[in-house]
């Protein structure tokens, strides 16, 4: 070895020995409010000198860790001051901070970086997030904000039309949507047969919409994930707002249980149109009530403890002759701890309720249902090092299924007490994740999810002659109910059928240059509950059932694929996405099925598939006094259900066909502008085409009788939907340091009267004896006025 190459080893060994000599140290801690202590979700800590930084998880917690050094930190959230901080970093430390709401000082610098804009580095996807403030700006039918139907106006997410309950998301149906609240599933989002959502906007703190890429911590649907996160509440002082509007408002108080420490949240809202009914000689009631509330307890500084829950009513009576009510209940007991500055834990006992009851007294009836569970979660996030980072866990849920029961109301009631069988399932998870930085360009998202399903045990289950429950009359080409031979009888303890499924989940994210990136990714998803239903949108009468022997669980696989910029230092950010993705077991209904009262599903469905894909668009406006977005939708949802054997004809003759919530185009324009610190506006535009139906194609005569007869599956289409709504709010006194603060809210909902179409009947004019088409519309324009407070 010569000198030069004595020399170059020489300096190699001590590069080498310097490289992994320089100590590294995790910074981490807590990010509150500094007037509430309410941690905050998703503030960026930044390293500018770096180029590298973190987030807040779903606790306010983060974790970094670096190189030995002196570096300054800089915090940034929506509506809040920039926080920068010079740190010397030599040892592991724990650095808390609190940010300043914006409008507390108008003569510092604010950083509006906003949880909305475009993240183009992580390789997360299909994932949009809404601010309250957002949210609150948009008008709203009525006056009343609401969380779902703002969704609505993003890509790639429709609703069945007004009056309708649930949203679909890329061409799925409305039960392939998992909506959780502070972790505890919701198995009804609306409130009044869907005019309003069980959300109530002051309670809520962070909103999250995941359309693709689904981290491998959420299974159990296979569409979407809504994940919304309530308020914590004021740990330092009491606090009060609401608002007053013309059919429902709300009040919300919050305030320290142990000041600094503890805190809790008491929000209620209701409905009262009804009470101005008997004014008008109208015997009925039709209202709603909810209940928001949460307590939260910081023990010490590497332990908190939370509950949380959730209580809503919907009451729906008409005179003496028919009360319907139903509802969620909810409640969440969680404990985050602290293992060490790089492993945060969160370990949840989750109770949640859904129940029905109905009852005709013109014939003497009390009909109830519902879905109950049992969950059991632990979560932890391990922060492995600067750009790697693990998120683990497992999740058990205990499920019972009451699909209904029938009991008479009066002695003399010639109904007899009918009781369907109860189920039960038990759906189990393991999962892990990891986010990686792996260049300066290239981030990845890998993960896995383990699931298991076991159907448990039940009182009676249907035998049939070779397994066979739906016969096929060949001579008639109509499928028929087959009689069962015999009954099977099981202990609580069996598991009648069973069920396994990996579930990968990939994404990356390859950033071109500083303002651009492309994004793909896949997940297999799994779905083990159905939601009985053959109507195009969920009613409180439809009834969830587990998988079984004859329904087998929907399996999941989406391929999607985005390009990401920001224009102009984030001012513009543009999101263009294509996806596929394939649906494998989706139930589908024999011709003339019949789900009410039904202890026997299996006589009337068959298993077949779907599929949806479509082009996302989103342009969004950040900055200045205009705002907004522009999305559009171009999309195909598809279902098959082919025959089981070559006899058979399946559904529509095994073809493909539109699904009842397929809608090729879809455009939403979305606009605030602030006017002054006294007036802002806001506008909302959408134009969707029209749901798919059946409309008969001719008739025939039998006994004097016409009897219509109809086309193929949903190859017909209501008229394309469209309206155009406008808000303006009014702050009469923005610089009023008194703490009572009003603010009115002007809204039209449908300013230009479009009677869109709920639903198209046909009937026979008894006067021509012509066949006439009738156009149901729900709201036609609808102006309010509600006002707001805050204390």
């Amino acid at each position: 070895m010569n000198r030069i190459q004595k020399g170059l080893f020489f300096c190699l060994l001590i590069t080498l020995n310097l490289t992994f000599s320089q100590e590294k140290f995790t910074l981490s801690g807590i990010v509150t409010d500094s007037e509430s202590n309410e941690t905050l979700i998703g503030v960026t800590i930044l390293f500018p000198e770096l180029q590298t930084g973190t987030a807040t998880n779903e606790y306010g917690f983060y974790s970094i860790t670096l190189s030995e050094g002196t570096y300054k930190v800089q915090l940034s959230y929506l509506g809040y001051q920039t926080t920068s901080q010079t740190i010397e970093l030599n040892s592991g430390k724990t650095l808390n901070f609190q940010l300043r709401e914006s409008s507390e000082s108008l003569d510092e610098v604010v950083i509006t970086k906003d949880v909305e804009k475009l993240n183009i580095r992580k390789p997360q996807m299909s994932l949009n997030s809404l601010s309250i403030k957002t949210i609150k700006q948009m008008p709203v039918v009525l006056g009343e904000v609401d969380i779902i139907k703002s969704i609505t106006l993003l890509p790639g997410v429709t609703n069945a039309g007004e009056g309708s309950s649930g949203f679909n998301v890329r061409g799925g149906a409305a039960d392939q949507n998992l909506i959780l609240l502070d972790e505890a599933t919701i198995f009804n989002s609306s409130h009044l047969f869907g005019f309003f959502s069980v959300f109530n906007p002051d309670a809520i703190k962070d909103i999250k919409l995941y359309k693709g890429g689904i981290p491998a911590k959420y299974g159990g649907r296979i569409s979407s994930v809504l994940d919304i996160y309530q308020k914590e509440g004021n740990s330092k002082e009491f606090h009060m707002n609401g608002g007053i509007g013309i059919v429902a408002s709300r009040l919300l108080l919050e305030g320290p249980i142990e000041k600094n420490r503890g805190s809790f949240l008491l929000g209620g809202r209701s409905s009262y149109a009804h009470l101005f009914l008997p004014l008008f000689d109208i015997d009925s009631k039709a209202y709603f009530y909810d209940l928001n509330t949460k307590l939260s307890y910081r023990i010490n500084t590497n332990n908190s403890i939370y509950l949380s829950g959730y209580f809503g009513r919907d009451v729906f009576q008409i005179a003496d002759s028919f009360e319907n009510e139903y509802g969620n209940a909810v409640l969440n007991f969680r404990w985050n701890h602290l293992f060490s500055d790089k492993l945060f834990s969160n370990l949840s006992l989750i109770y949640s309720d859904y129940d029905y009851d109905l009852k005709l007294n013109f014939v003497e009836f009390d009909w109830t249902s519902g879905i109950r569970n049992f969950n059991l979660k632990y979560d932890f996030k391990h922060y492995i090092k600067d750009g790697f980072k693990l998120e683990y866990g497992i999740n058990s849920i205990y499920y019972k299924f009451n699909p209904g029961e029938i009991e008479p109301t009066t002695e003399s009631s010639g109904i007899n007490t009918f009781k369907l069988i109860d189920k039960y399932a038990f759906e189990n998870a393991v999962y892990i994740d990891a986010e990686h930085q792996i260049t300066d360009k290239l981030a990845l998202g890998y993960g896995v999810r383990f699931s298991s399903f076991l159907r448990l045990g039940q009182d009676e289950l249907n035998v049939y002659t070779n397994d066979n429950p739906l016969l096929f009359n060949e001579d008639l080409q109509i499928y028929e109910k087959a009689d069962p031979i015999g009954t099977e009888s099981f202990k609580r303890s069996d598991v009648i059928e069973s069920f396994f499924n990996i579930e990968p989940r990939f994404s990356l994210a390859y950033q071109l240059n500083n303002e651009s990136s492309l994004k793909a990714s896949y997940n297999r998803m799994t779905q083990y509950l159905h939601l009985l239903s053959n109507t195009s949108s969920p009613t409180p009468l439809d009834v969830w059932t587990p998988s079984g022997r004859y329904a087998k669980p929907q399996l999941l696989d989406q391929f999607a694929v985005g390009y990401f910029k920001t224009i102009n230092d984030n001012d513009y950010s543009l999101e263009v996405e294509a996806f596929y993705k394939t649906i494998q077991n989706r139930i589908d209904y024999i011709d003339g099925a019949d789900l009410i009262a039904n202890n026997a599903i299996e006589q009337i469905i068959l298993n077949g598939r779907a599929r949806a894909y479509g082009l996302e668009l989103l342009f969004r406006k950040n900055e200045g006094d205009f705002k907004g977005w522009i999305a559009y939708t171009l999309s195909k949802s598809e279902q098959q259900t082919e025959g089981r054997t070559p006899l058979e004809t399946g559904i529509n003759k095994g073809k493909w066909y539109n699904t009842p919530f397929d809608k090729t185009h879809d455009v939403s324009v979305t606009t605030s502008y602030e006017l002054n610190e006294k007036w802002s506006f806001g506008s909302n535009f959408l134009f969707q085409t029209g749901l798919p139906t059946t409309f008969p194609n001719g008739q025939y005569q039998f006994n004097g009788i016409s009897i219509p007869s109809f086309d193929s599956r949903n190859t017909s289409r209501l008229p394309a939907y469209h309206r155009l709504d406008i808000s303006a709010t009014y702050n009469p006194k923005p610089d009023s340091t008194k703490r009572w603060k009003g603010q009115w809210v002007f809204s039209i909902y449908n300013i230009y009267n479009r009677r869109n179409a709920a639903s198209i009947t046909f009937r026979e004019n008894r006067m021509t004896a012509r066949n006439e088409a009738i156009r149901t519309a729900i709201f036609g324009i609808v102006p309010s006025v509600s006002y707001n407070f805050k204390f």
